[in-house]
């Protein structure tokens, strides 16, 4: 259902609010320069400091600017199955494709309460759901047993995964036990390019946000298994990858947007803080090496 380079969006903010112009910006530019989908809300959109009114405003706004151009896959995770399923009406009404839901976070449900909560939003939503694993902020791992039961169980509903899991097995795992059909898209930007070897088809990337050409080059070319252009345009992007993790993240990756966009604010919200010197320092290594600045 979903392929390619697709950016986890940031979210603007400019004076303590969603900055939506630039926003509206970084949506087109995404577009022009490749990126086959959009996810507002996610980890990268900091939507666990968002309001639910602001959180939905992003959604909306995102569906709006792309314009039908591409799909947009809104992250609707929480860690409250009923503010999960709230999300999902707004995005549903509001034109998104998909919905990108998290693993419960801070909770730590056990594989049954996994299944149980995403049992329950798939039964009781049509919008199709690609599952998020990133055990090292949700604490909680989605084993491929349960993935593959999920997806099995709804296959008309729940059609990919993020997973940022970091273990490249488990997407054998989830061919062997789901199809080669099913949708598996990398969640940790250094593991792209094994991810895709292994039989991912994409990537729900931190680092698209700053580089969306190169990224949609890269899975150009890993999908034509031009493996010499695809190692080549990896070998660009490595140290980048890894500067948009040198302090918490989105912090570094907005502080590259603003090295390459001065009306895009590199502002965090509370308890994220100002990224420090010596992230800057390697976010601008990696810019000049990917040839960016």
């Amino acid at each position: 259902m979903f392929s390619g380079s697709i950016p986890a969006l940031v979210t603007p903010f400019r004076d303590g609010a969603f900055d939506e112009p630039a926003f509206r910006r970084l949506v087109d530019w995404q577009i022009e320069n490749g990126s086959s989908a959009l996810v507002p809300c996610g980890t990268t959109g900091e939507a666990s400091t968002l309001s639910n009114a602001e959180h939905h405003r992003v959604i909306e706004v995102c569906v709006e600017q792309a314009a039908g151009r591409v799909p947009v896959i809104a992250g609707c995770g929480s860690n409250d199955t009923m503010n999960a399923s709230l999300h999902m009406t707004f995005s549903k009404k509001s034109g998104a494709s998909a919905a990108l839901l998290v693993v419960p976070y801070y909770n730590r449900p056990s594989q049954a309460g996994i299944i149980a909560h995403f049992s329950y939003l798939a039964e009781h939503h049509d919008l199709p759901i690609v599952l998020y694993n990133v055990p090292g902020r949700t604490v909680t791992d989605m084993k491929p047993e349960t993935v593959c039961e999920l997806a099995n169980r709804y296959p008309d509903k729940i059609v990919a995964i993020k997973d940022a899991g970091g273990i490249l097995s488990r997407v054998t795992d989830h061919r062997m036990g789901i199809g080669k059909d099913f949708c598996q898209l990398c969640g940790d930007d250094v593991l792209w390019l094994p991810h895709n070897a292994a039989g991912g088809v994409g990537c729900i990337s931190v680092t698209a946000n700053v580089a969306p050409k190169l990224c949609s080059e890269f899975q150009t070319a890993i999908a034509a298994n031009d493996l010499a252009k695809a190692r080549e345009l990896n070998d660009r992007l490595y140290p980048l990858h890894y500067a948009m993790f040198e302090d918490a993240s989105p912090g570094p990756v907005k502080y590259a947007l603003s090295r390459l966009f001065p009306d895009i604010s590199p502002d965090l919200r509370l308890p994220l803080v100002e990224i420090s010197d010596a992230a800057k320092a390697a976010v601008d290594a990696a810019l000049e090496h990917a040839g960016l600045v």
